[in-house]
Parts: structure tokens; sequence; C-alpha cells
């Protein structure tokens, strides 16, 4: 035990940076280094993946982590450790320049009734698909947020009536930090920063403007949640085992949240992710969430 605790407080120690739950000692930006000289000719693009190759740096559906290699060997070099070679180009970043996704043409006609009147409801999961452009239309035109596009790992999602979409999911990469459901979890920071890919967040959720059926909103909510873990581990190669979303209480009560048995977790402070004044500055926002395994508190305090 003692030359445990030893070996612990060396390895801190030799710590030179964090990065995205990374500790980098060292040895790693002598190893970085070698890549580099290693492959002088490569660009920092390809530099990255060399990079990951050489950590065994991967997603757990395989794809090598090497925008997160880019991030922390900028890093790296702004603070003196190593050299980069001069970049070559700057791509167009399409999240700067995203427009605003065109109108598309479909029936508006009024949808009312009961649940059983709607027939069969299908779950399609549309991203990377032609329907991904009608989704995105909708989400833009008839939620109140209008569309914004996810980060992360993410998934998309219309539900058709028949022929007619009636309902559309958005869910990305769950926040980092989020006090309420921290506390709810029970998970101290180690355990936060390896298993918060198994948190999905419920990005934008919407009911088209023209249906009105009661109680269609939990009904398809509940639908959604017990199919979210299959549908991420066929994506991403690992499922999620808790969901979390917010609800703005000046325009919304959650009421169909509360229907589903979702779990009002608290309200965030209001800062944002990217806070430096450690002060309010948007409308403070309820928590929910909503466990999708029995065993979620023990997979993810693991």
């Amino acid at each position: 035990m003692r030359s445990t605790a030893v070996s612990s407080i060396v390895a801190a120690m030799d710590t030179l940076l964090r990065y995205r739950g990374r500790s980098v000692t060292g040895a790693d930006i002598h190893g970085i280094r070698d890549v580099i000289a290693a492959h002088p000719g490569e660009s920092r693009r390809q530099l990255s993946v060399r990079l990951c190759e050489a950590w065994d740096w991967y997603q757990a559906n395989g794809a090598p982590r090497d925008m997160v290699a880019r991030g922390l060997m900028l890093a790296l070099a702004r603070s003196g450790h190593i050299t980069l070679p001069a970049v070559r180009g700057r791509p167009p970043n399409p999240l700067a320049a995203r427009r605003v996704p065109a109108p598309v043409d479909c029936d508006r006609t009024p949808i009312t009734g009961s649940l059983q009147d709607l027939g069969p409801l299908t779950f399609q999961s549309v991203r990377r698909t032609p329907a991904e452009r009608l989704f995105n239309s909708l989400m833009a035109h008839h939620h109140p947020l209008g569309y914004s596009q996810p980060v992360g790992e993410q998934l998309k999602f219309l539900v058709w009536s028949a022929e007619r979409p009636v309902a559309l999911f958005a869910w990305s990469s769950a926040a980092r930090h989020l006090s309420p459901r921290d506390q709810y979890l029970g998970w101290d920071l180690a355990a936060r920063q390896r298993n918060l890919r198994l948190l999905a967040y419920n990005t934008r959720y919407l009911i088209l403007p023209w249906v009105t059926v009661p109680h269609l909103a939990s009904h398809l909510l509940a639908r959604m949640t017990r199919r979210l873990s299959g549908e991420w581990e066929r994506v991403y190669g690992h499922p999620v085992v808790f969901a979390e979303t917010f609800v703005d209480p000046t325009c919304h009560r959650g009421t169909c949240y509360q229907a589903a048995n979702w779990v009002r977790l608290g309200r965030t402070q209001g800062r944002g992710k990217d806070d430096q004044t450690h002060r309010p500055n948007r409308t403070l926002k309820d928590v929910w969430g909503w466990p999708l395994t029995a065993d979620f508190r023990a997979r993810l305090c693991a």
C-alpha cells in the first residue's frame, strides 16, 4: 500500500497538464516529440492520428480521438512544451458558417384525436440519412429554440404516424459539469471522467404544432428512452444508462417529463459551461433525469 501511495504521489508531481481527463507527464511529452520528429513531413492532422495510434487513444466505436489529440498538441505547443509544424490551411468551420435549414414542404393538416387514432407510431433514426434534412428543417422552423447542431456523440429521431411526422428527438453527449445531476448520481470526479460517455442529453424534443393528441408527449418520451441505449450502442459501440435534459421554468413546467416519471434533480446556476465570472448570465433551468437501467449508479460510479 505504501509503495502504491508513493507511486501515485510521484505520478501526480510529474503531471504537467490535465487535458480532457488525461494526465500528461514529462514522459508523454517526450513521446509526442518523438512522434513529430519521426514524421517531419506530416500535417498536424496526420500527427494527431499518429499520436492516437501510439497511445491507443480510440473512441468506443473504434474511431481515433484525433480531434482531442490535436487540441492537446495545440495546448502543449502554446505552453512551449512541443513545436508543431506550420498550419498548412484553415478549412472552413461548418459550425460557424452554418445556415438555418431551408423549409421543407410537408402536410400540415391538423392531427387530432386519441393515441389509438394515430395507429402504429414508428421511430426512425435519421442522422446521416436523406431524412435528416427534413428533421433539421422541422426543428429549425417549429421548435421555440430553433435548430442547434448537437455536439459529440449524437442521435436524431423522427417519429412517424403512417406517412406523416408527428415528433422529433435530438440527443447528444452530456454536459461535463452539472451539480444537481452529479449529486444525484453520487459519483466522484474520477468516475465522472471515466463514465460521462454513458449519459445522453436530450437537447431538443418537439411535438409538431399541428399535432394535438392527449398524452402523446409522455407516451413517446417513454418509448424513446426504452430504445435509446440500444440505438446508442448500435452507432457508437457502447450503451448509455442515464438520460438528462433541461427545462426552462419560465416557459414550461416539464409536464411530459414528469408524466413519463422522470426525476427533477434540481436547478442550474445559470452560468453556462464557459462562465468566467461565477455569476448567473442566463435563465436558470430545471434539470430532469431518468435512469435507463436499474444498476445505473453502480455502473456510473464504478
